[in-house]
């Protein structure tokens, strides 16, 4: 099958297209004819050489997929050949073919493409582990995101409109701002500007129950403030940096009763992720089916594009997922 691998670190030139071994699907596997991945952060960080596979874990980037299911393993008895299918991956999304775990597919709703329905696993699981079960989202809960135009950002304002909260967006420009609005959020800032002050005129003072931070460092005292009581800052990233300037006042913690958690998905173990997905699949498709949701695409490229897609990415100009077609 053909595969787009990392020959060395670094830009995106290193991505190349490579003839690797097509998987098969082993006992509760599925064997998935790809039709179209989307990119991740992670998969930046992979070709830069921060962010390896976890071991056993196949160096082809592409952390998600849809396709139909071309052979079933052994033991599998809730699909056939020919479903349409979209998953998490560990890895292995840049390329014709994956196996995974039968317990991880998602059925398609009929009226999304393939390029739709991978849009979906990443972002929308994603964000569905950090407001609920991380989060504990309610409907009174006020939510602050941050990048509310990436995948994660889109996907967490939805699930916030949805369940009756109230979602506030950071983003860093006029257009990315009115598809937050767009989305659900209840109002948005441009981060270049100043956002702590925003926040607490937003909230009447009062600060949000929940940040899901993509930022890191740079903001980190600043979320101690807007959090109010039995708040959650809930790291998902550290895009700005990992190390804080100043040290950590505990005080803060103790009197607001805050916590600080860190996240990431892809080294959850398989049982993990197969709950979320079941969890997720049984709330979000019959949304996604009737219009509640929706997947939001920035762009599509085919798979032999996938340089130039990542160059996008990291210019920060997509609002939303980038898809890679697998012809």
């Amino acid at each position: 099958m053909k595969a787009i691998v990392i020959k060395q670190f670094g830009g995106p030139e290193v991505l190349t297209v490579e003839e690797r071994p097509t998987p098969q699907a082993g006992e509760g596997e599925l064997l998935v004819r790809v039709r179209a991945t989307a990119l991740n952060r992670a998969d930046i960080l992979q070709r830069l050489g921060k962010y390896p596979p976890p071991p056993g874990v196949t160096d082809i980037p592409g952390l998600e997929m849809a396709g139909e299911i071309a052979s079933v393993g052994p033991g599998v008895t809730d699909y056939r050949e020919g479903d349409r299918v979209c998953a998490l991956l560990p890895g292995g999304g840049y390329a014709e073919y994956v196996a995974i775990p039968a317990g991880m597919a998602m059925p398609i709703p009929d009226h999304l493409t393939y390029e739709e329905a991978a849009a979906i696993p990443e972002a929308f699981l994603t964000a569905y582990l950090n407001l609920w079960w991380l989060g504990g989202l309610q409907p009174e809960h006020r939510v602050l995101v941050h990048a509310g135009a990436s995948g994660v950002g889109t996907a967490a304002l939805q699930l916030i409109h949805d369940a009756g909260a109230a979602g506030y967006a950071t983003a860093g420009s006029q257009r990315k701002l009115l598809k937050a609005c767009e989305l659900g959020a209840r109002a948005s800032r441009n981060y270049r500007t100043g956002w702590r002050e925003w926040i607490m005129e937003q909230t009447d003072n009062q600060g949000v129950n929940i940040v899901l931070d993509f930022v890191g460092a740079p903001y980190f005292e600043d979320h101690l403030q807007v959090l109010t009581a039995d708040g959650k800052l809930i790291v998902i990233g550290t895009l700005g940096g990992a190390v804080t300037e100043r040290p950590l006042h505990l005080g803060r913690l103790l009197a607001k009763r805050l916590q600080i958690i860190g996240t990431t998905l892809r080294t959850r173990s398989i049982e993990d992720k197969i709950r979320l997905t079941r969890e997720f699949a049984a709330y979000a498709l019959p949304r996604f089916a009737d219009g509640r949701l929706k997947p939001v695409i920035d762009s599509i490229y085919e798979l032999r594009e996938a340089a130039e897609a990542h160059r996008r990415m990291e210019a920060n100009e997509n609002i939303g997922k980038m898809i890679l077609r697998v012809p």
